[in-house]
């Protein structure tokens, strides 16, 4: 567990997730948004509990119950401070991959038109602003809040704690097709990985390949946290043709404390170093002040504890998928349904997706509110023969999630 600084004391641990500066922006690009909007608008956005189940519900397949404000609600201004926003959540090369990713919907709009014969009906299914703002708790100074934007082949998942801490992950996005003309948003992960696998001599490729069938989405599917041991679905919601058996489902699964795939400490140097900038490739997509923390626990990492997996088909154009996995960082990307032209890829933070471990650690030590904030709204010595409040820390019941 990370822990976070006691305001009172000592901090009790290492400090990692500490973005003051985002934090500071995303703020500031919510309130701007959210005093932006009409009654109705805003109170569809907002959720005042952190703990409803919405907020851990991150899977960006299409569904008729979307909740938040899409982007075609807002008017021209609104949605410059929405792009602002979403900036703010990404580096500049993760924000023109979003932009690519939802400016691929007309591609695939105009596929759907020729080869399924959707017509009229495809220009609301597949929009380049069918995609979804939403946010949790109280976004304020020193408080505890989320956000998220999420539609077609794109989850953005951002938690902040207490206004120091802050977590991207789940960060999932996907692309269909693969490479339509100059959108390729998720192209140069794919090229990354192929020369990964053809670097490899053919007794590590047999290392590294652990079945010779790809899952049909990812291994952890789009489970809140990942498990100690988790295992691909059968198949993936709403698309048929392709389906895995429960043996394939053994051989690909994750398990936490021993990955599959060949370890780093077999890899050669520019091999290791490959692997390492391949899973950085994705990490930094989330922004620069986190980032940075998050390379410098990648390349201090054992490589014993670094692995590569790939399953499927060993060429472009094949059903396939490949995972990275760290002590504490997990890389997930799949292009098996269609062939290899219609690829899911995601990093995961193996502790802190959706800030787990930093909100169990928060809730435990400080209650569900911040106590800055509480202490503001109560009198040092509401009468004369009360006790003098010297600055204790005032926690009214211990949170405790399980």
């Amino acid at each position: 567990m990370k822990h976070l600084p006691d305001p009172g004391g000592s901090s009790p641990g290492p400090v990692t997730y500490e973005a003051p500066v985002t934090i500071k922006r995303m703020l500031f690009a919510t309130w701007a948004l959210l005093d932006s909007l009409r009654p109705d608008l805003k109170a569809a956005a907002t959720v005042p509990d952190m703990d409803a189940p919405g907020r851990v519900d991150w899977d960006f397949i299409p569904k008729p119950d979307r909740a938040g404000i899409p982007m075609h609600s807002l008017d021209r201004h609104q949605k410059v401070i929405a792009h602002s926003l979403l900036k703010a959540g990404l580096s500049m090369r993760g924000y023109s991959q979003a932009l690519s990713v939802m400016a691929t919907e007309h591609m695939l709009r105009e596929l759907e038109v020729i080869e399924r014969g959707f017509g009229v009906l495809a220009g609301n299914f597949r929009d380049p602003e069918g995609y979804w703002f939403s946010f949790w708790g109280r976004p304020g100074f020193e408080d505890t809040w989320g956000w998220r934007v999420i539609g077609h082949h794109l989850s953005l998942n951002y938690t902040i704690v207490a206004q120091s801490h802050l977590t991207v992950t789940p960060l999932a996005m996907g692309a269909q097709p693969v490479g339509a003309g100059v959108l390729d948003a998720l192209g140069e992960n794919e090229r990354r990985a192929l020369t990964i696998l053809h670097s490899l001599s053919p007794d590590a490729q047999e290392q590294a390949v652990i079945h010779n069938v790809a899952p049909a989405d990812f291994v952890t599917r789009q489970v809140p946290y990942v498990g100690a041991e988790e295992w691909p679905d059968w198949v993936d919601l709403g698309i048929v043709g392709y389906e895995t058996t429960d043996e394939d489902r053994e051989r690909l699964r994750f398990v936490k404390a021993d990955p599959s795939g060949i370890s780093g400490a077999d890899l050669t140097g520019d091999q290791l170093d490959a692997v390492r900038d391949l899973l950085l490739y994705y990490v930094e997509t989330g922004p620069d002040e986190l980032s940075r923390q998050y390379r410098e626990q990648v390349l201090a990492a054992d490589p014993r504890d670094i692995r590569f997996a790939w399953a499927g088909g060993r060429e472009a154009n094949t059903a396939h998928y490949y995972r990275i996995s760290t002590r504490d960082l997990l890389v997930e990307a799949d292009n098996a349904v269609a062939a290899g032209q219609h690829v899911h890829a995601i990093w995961r933070d193996l502790n802190n997706d959706l800030g787990h471990d930093l909100l169990l650690d928060h809730y435990a030590r400080h209650g569900p509110d911040g106590r800055h904030l509480r202490r503001r709204l109560v009198s040092s010595r509401p009468t004369e023969d009360a006790p003098l409040e010297t600055g204790g820390w005032y926690v009214p019941e211990v949170y405790v999630k399980h």
